[in-house]
């Protein structure tokens, strides 16, 4: 049944929230189980729909998979198939991760071309470099990525184009299985790129240099189970630290790595909200009177501004005094959601990849909605600064990142409630 979220806007955000495991780190982790001999056990993942789309994908190949909670384990001895479906491989964008995961352990993939959030061209061009460099053919025909390595992978050195977080994850995968010492180089440095060799390493694997441009894998080890729990979710964090700088709240957010949330920390002291960390090394709390000075923001690969909360701060944005531009340099179709934020009586202007932002004195509520997964985060965000009510349509694309965030908003003070798309 389709739903939609409804906001009482206007109401301060205040009080303590717990983070959930990240999202995009189990995205890679649980593919990565198919690497061992034996089951794993990964804890803290986010109830959240990718998850459960990910088991699915799993269970369609032969793995044993028992989802209780935030705990899934994974045995990948009964896995008898190499094929993954476009009915499993449409709705998440890192189905893909199983071309390197099935690569590695059988020689051979056929996937599905992935789906996911429709914000720009996602090319993989770097990840087919990636797997013919360590010795497969590759091709991709009718919508089916299609791997081979009939003599076995072999290490080597591969030199990425660009940062590719996706290409330098499935490389890893590949590598991990492949006979020798491969070497990533201008890889991505996301945290949930050192979560996944943190894994492979807890597994038996050896990967070294994760976090930085170059990233070395010792192929070839035995593989056994073990259990293993999820970094927080860096995009929920800085989601939450975003609403509370935006209601002119006072919130304690606790899970949350203030390491991660650097780039997005300096633009809230930036804009005049202060943010501190809390007590001990996992928390960070953020309190604002609500009178915020406009900033510049250009997304860049970690340690850079995330690209996945540009989205969320264009809302913060829009009531900021002054003119903002942000500089998408990620994904060009990250700006859609200006046009809903328009109708609540926002000001801005999108020239190809910039947006201009001007901002004004309030947003008022109406029907809105969502094209993509942070960019209904933004609207939730529009929604809890709006005066009146705004009802956020397409709210499965919230659904795929953040579990139950109406649930933890409304622990801080939030009036929101979700209800069927069609009511009144």
């Amino acid at each position: 049944m389709a739903e939609k979220l409804r906001i009482y806007g206007g109401r301060r955000l205040e009080g303590t929230v717990v983070v959930n495991g990240g999202k995009n780190a189990a995205l890679a982790i649980i593919p990565a189980a198919l690497l061992s001999s034996e089951p794993c056990t990964i804890e803290n993942l986010p109830q959240v729909s990718d998850i459960a789309a990910l088991r699915d994908i799993l269970e369609e190949l032969g793995a044993s998979v028992t989802l209780a909670g935030s705990s899934m384990t994974i045995d990948p001895r009964g896995v008898h198939s190499t094929f993954v479906s476009e009915e499993h491989a449409w709705r998440l964008r890192a189905s893909y991760y199983f071309v390197g995961a099935l690569l590695g352990v059988f020689g051979k993939a056929d996937v599905s071309y992935p789906g996911g959030c429709a914000i720009g061209s996602r090319p993989i061009d770097q990840h087919i470099k990636g797997f013919e460099a360590l010795g497969a053919e590759v091709t991709v025909d009718n919508s089916m990525i299609c791997a081979r390595a009939e003599h076995g992978l072999h290490g080597a050195e591969i030199y990425l184009d660009m940062p590719s977080v996706g290409a330098t994850i499935n490389i890893m995968l590949a590598a991990t299985r492949a006979k020798g010492n491969t070497i990533i180089v201008n890889a991505g440095k996301e945290p949930h790129i050192v979560d996944l060799a943190n894994f492979i390493n807890a597994m038996g694997g050896s990967v070294k240099g994760a976090g930085t441009d170059t990233i070395r894998i010792r192929g070839g080890r035995p593989m056994h189970g073990c259990t293993y729990t999820v970094i927080p979710d860096q995009i929920e964090a800085g989601t939450l630290m975003i609403a509370a700088a935006a209601t002119a709240g006072d919130v304690l957010i606790r899970g949350a790595l203030p390491t991660h949330m650097e780039a997005l920390t300096a633009k809230l002291l930036e804009m005049g909200a202060r943010v501190d960390e809390g007590v001990g090394e996992d928390s960070i709390r953020v309190r604002s009177d609500g009178n915020h000075r406009h900033v510049n923001i250009k997304t860049l690969p970690y340690p850079g501004f995330p690209t996945d909360l540009q989205q969320p701060m264009s809302a913060l944005l829009s009531t900021a005094r002054g003119t903002s531009i942000i500089n998408e340099t990620i994904y060009e179709m990250r700006h859609r959601h200006l046009d809903e934020i328009r109708r609540m009586g926002g000001q801005s202007e999108v020239r190809d990849r910039i947006a201009i932002i001007d901002g004004v004195p309030k947003l008022t509520g109406c029907a809105v909605t969502a094209t993509d997964l942070r960019a209904g985060a933004a609207l939730v965000v529009a929604g809890l600064m709006a005066e009146g009510v705004t009802d956020i349509y397409n709210v499965q694309f919230i659904d795929r990142g953040y579990e139950h965030l109406e649930k933890k908003l409304s622990q801080l003070g939030a009036r929101i409630e979700r209800l069927p798309a069609d009511a009144d």
